[in-house]
């Protein structure tokens, strides 16, 4: 079993894709067999990490022990030495981080492509696999971000903005009498109580934004394309957009499940490596593989 981690300032978001095939030497892998979301704590120690997987595993009647290997992308770089040695010590298997010298098959036209964070990449790498391109992928995260690949599967640029969890905090945090709501559809625009007021604010001016920005974006590109919403509200946000036609919750784990098929012998090379020296098997010991991907922010 291949073990995907989505790791974001809020939820990290773990899934396990089950072996399909193998050709030529390379293993391929299927279905996705099961997922869960939970919060991204940065306090938390390896052992206490390894513990909630375990859990995890346990509750889902899968075997922690099967799985063969492990791919992250993280946004939160405190985390990323805990997580690579929570998959070495609980699953040993060296995990494959999205950094440079990651090969993605993407090419990446920004004018830092440092900048650019490996989310979005992995997401863009998905969204092309699936549904070709021209596309833009609108991620709901803590950050929302849309993203912008080519016809012929270029990374070409993207846009950020708050999040609406975010921009509903701003707006509590700094009135005085206004309750905390719960994000979700009001019956309508119009409202008439104080909590579908600020809900109605929130659902329709947001989704005003999102539509407001891809418009924009569709006339840019001037051309027939095809807009994917990923994320934790995407199903929400999503289904009142006049633009987006496709929503995809697990986007990013599978284009973390393609980018690892990607490197599979790069990776069968870290792993001999490690098992053969562990001392020198730090994220250093990882060769450039000439890729345009760059490390997250």
């Amino acid at each position: 079993m291949l073990l995907v981690l989505d790791v974001g300032n809020t939820n990290t978001v773990l899934g396990v894709f089950e072996p399909k095939s193998a050709e030529h030497g390379a293993v391929h892998y299927g279905r996705l067999i099961a997922n869960w979301r939970v919060s991204t704590n940065k306090t938390q120690t390896v052992d206490e990490y390894g513990v909630l997987f375990r859990n995890l595993f346990a509750m889902s009647g899968l075997d922690f022990g099967s799985v063969q290997g492990a791919v992250v992308s993280s946004v939160v770089p405190p985390l990323d030495s805990t997580l690579r040695e929570v998959c070495e010590r609980y699953f040993h298997s060296r995990p494959l981080f999205i950094e440079p010298g990651v090969k993605t098959g993407m090419p990446v036209h920004y004018d830092n492509p440092a900048e650019v964070g490996a989310d979005r990449i992995v997401n863009s790498v998905a969204a092309f696999e699936k549904f070709g391109g021209p596309c833009i992928v609108v991620d709901f995260g803590t950050a929302t971000t849309f993203d912008v690949v080519s016809r012929k599967g270029e990374y070409l640029g993207g846009v950020i903005t708050p999040g609406i969890g975010v921009s509903a905090d701003a707006l509590f945090e700094r009135t005085a009498r206004l309750p905390r709501v719960d994000i979700r559809k009001p019956p309508r625009v119009l409202a008439t109580n104080t909590v579908n007021s600020v809900q109605s604010g929130l659902y329709y001016g947001y989704l005003g934004l999102i539509d407001g920005i891809l418009e924009r974006l569709i006339a840019e590109l001037g051309d027939d394309v095809t807009v994917v919403a990923t994320g934790g509200l995407a199903s929400l946000m999503g289904g009142g957009s006049k633009y987006i036609r496709e929503i995809d919750d697990l986007l990013t784990l599978d284009g973390l499940r393609i980018i690892y098929e990607r490197n599979l012998p790069h990776v069968r090379r870290r792993a001999d490596s490690a098992a053969g020296n562990s001392e020198n098997a730090g994220p250093s010991a990882v060769p450039d593989v000439g890729s345009n991907t760059p490390k997250h922010d």
